[in-house]
């Protein structure tokens, strides 16, 4: 107890030390008691695990004991998914890896990560996490440390080192190849910044997370190769490892299934084949476009969305709980600025987030969209452009080391007297400052799915994921971008046709592809969540309609939409 206590008392000087303390509650109250509950039902689970005649083979490449979203729900599935019939393996990683998810720079410095990577700090924890939650359920665990030798693992790590050196590359080019990309998605949510830079100590770092991605091609090549899966499931299905192990088993013909968790609570996004990220930009518009649809899928939707102006209904949210819904108000902290004139919104992203490949970006980068269209706006002074700075800059897990604000200050030393910017400290309501605009420009948040169903027309440069749907004006490449802007303002709003569509977006969106598990209650804190069942019978088929599509969707390959229209009262 005295230990907990000292423990607890540096946590609040030390992240590192307070994310050791975390895990050790967490480990405590938050992760299942799988050990119990399957002891209380130990003949249905003992049959289940040992079923008659031919079995799918399910791998869940878990692989982080550390975070609890991926143990706690990966937990939960194994078991869901066996007693449906399925042989449920496990991928945990036994602290090989020289970097990987777990390592943030908040945690783990540069010089740290270069010599030990994770595992002087990390992995001993996050490995003693994740066995301990997995060896309960009784189930086939494979480590990374098992499909390769110590002499292996060191002659990957020697080639990766040369492949670096020798590669003429930019350390920012994310298209060279999976492992390349990976590495550089990776690395850039090391740093949390959207560029790497090309001192030596930048790319020791970027050496760690090549290396690693190039160990977890090999770990999964053997595995795979060993066991025939049917399927392979994934948190995120990017970064170190699992980027890797998604494209790894898609170059096998195995089918991959990713998730995360989603905005709404009790509710996780689920994808075939890919990270959501690209999954919900190609999402084809059939999907939704000819859903049942009525006046009261309409409330619903307006419901909930209002609900995001301050997140009540989330278990994800940024904004400020009280934010400043006063046009008044807002006029008065952005001085100079003149609502009666035409104003343009312009919503920016944390720069380092999801650094991935999309072909058809305008854009390199996110930053470099936000200084082109400064530069626009610059030469049209009769319109006002106001960006409003993500707050996840500051209020994310990981906050950004690149902030938008300082990146635009290095061009400008006097912001033009028609850019005004809301930092991403304010209590500005995003919302209510972009309803005062005529249009919005986005790059890839998912604000814009609200904006169009408020009639606000917007405007996609980048990756966001209402782009592709018949509802914004998307930028096809720059000469297109600007051709676009130069007809601001725009003549009007949205057409009634056009509001119903992104009404309909945003409830598939929301409702349908946002998946519920009434058996995970929110918890108020980090995890998000956490189990709540007793007993087994509570993951039976039938007793949770959500539960059932996600196990149909990685056992069957059906799709992963909740039919939420049906159950509108």
């Amino acid at each position: 107890m005295k230990f907990i206590i000292i423990l607890k008392k540096i946590a609040k000087k030390s992240k590192l030390f307070k994310r050791i303390y975390y895990a050790y509650r967490r480990s405590k109250y938050i992760y299942p008691d799988w050990k119990n509950i399957l002891y209380k039902n130990s003949v249905i689970w003992e049959k289940a695990k040992n079923p008659i005649g031919n079995k799918k083979k399910i791998l869940l490449a878990t692989s982080f004991g550390g975070i609890p979203t991926a143990a706690i729900l990966d937990s939960f599935l194994a078991i869901a998914l066996t007693l449906r019939g399925a042989e449920v393996h496990i991928l945990l990683c036994d602290k090989i890896l020289p970097a990987c998810l777990m390592t943030e720079v908040g945690l783990i410095g540069q010089k740290t990560l270069e010599i030990h990577g994770p595992k002087k700090h990390l992995c001993k924890f996050c490995h003693a996490a994740g066995r301990i939650i997995f060896n309960a359920l009784g189930l086939k665990i494979h480590q990374y440390g098992d499909f390769l030798s110590a002499a292996e693992l060191g002659a990957i790590k020697y080639k990766s080192m040369a492949v670096v050196e020798k590669e003429r590359y930019e350390l920012n080019n994310r298209s060279t190849s999976d492992i390349w990309e990976q590495a550089v998605a990776g690395s850039l949510r090391y740093f949390a910044s959207s560029y790497l830079a090309s001192d030596e100590k930048t790319k020791s770092v970027f050496k760690n997370y090549y290396c690693a991605a190039a160990v977890t091609e090999n770990v999964m090549n053997r595995l795979l190769s060993e066991y025939q899966y049917d399927v392979v499931s994934c948190i995120n299905g990017i970064y170190i490892p699992q980027g890797i192990v998604a494209s790894v088993a898609r170059s096998h013909g195995t089918r991959v299934t990713t998730w995360n968790v989603a905005y709404r609570k009790k509710s996780f996004v689920f994808s075939h084949n890919d990270t959501y990220h690209h999954t919900l930009m190609n999402e084809p518009v059939s999907e939704w476009e000819n859903m049942d649809w009525s006046d009261v899928h309409e409330k619903e939707i307006l419901n909930y969305l209002n609900s995001r102006r301050t997140g009540g209904r989330d278990w994800i949210a940024f904004q400020d709980k009280n934010p400043n819904e006063s046009l008044k108000s807002i006029a008065q902290s952005l001085p100079g600025i003149n609502f009666s004139r035409p104003c343009i919104g312009m919503l920016t992203n944390v720069a380092w987030d999801a650094q991935l490949h999309y072909p058809a970006n305008v854009f390199p980068n996110m930053l470099d969209w936000v200084l082109k269209t400064i530069e626009y706006f610059v030469e049209h002074p009769t319109l006002q452009l106001i960006i409003r700075i993500h707050p996840a800059e500051i209020s994310g897990d990981i906050p950004s080391r690149q902030p938008v604000l300082e990146e635009i200050n290095k061009y400008y030393t006097n912001i033009p007297n028609n850019i005004f910017i809301i930092r991403p400290e304010s209590k500005i309501s995003t919302y209510a400052a972009m309803e005062a605009c005529n249009a919005v420009i986005i790059y890839g948040t998912k604000t814009g799915v609200e904006l169009t169903s408020m009639g606000i027309p917007v405007i996609v440069a980048g990756e966001a994921w209402i782009r592709n749907k018949g509802i914004t004006i998307d930028a096809k490449n720059l000469d297109h971008y600007y051709n676009i802007l130069d007809k601001l303002p725009l003549p009007c709003r949205m057409t009634k046709d056009q509001v119903e569509r992104a009404r309909k977006y945003a409830y598939h969106f929301f409702f349908r592809r946002m998946i519920p598990i009434s058996q995970m209650e929110p918890t108020g804190g980090e995890p998000q969540f956490k189990v709540a069942i007793s007993t087994l019978d509570d993951l039976l088929p039938g007793k949770c309609l959500g539960l059932d599509i996600i196990c149909d969707g990685i056992l069957n390959g059906a799709p992963f939409i909740y039919p939420a229209e049906k159950f509108v009262i």
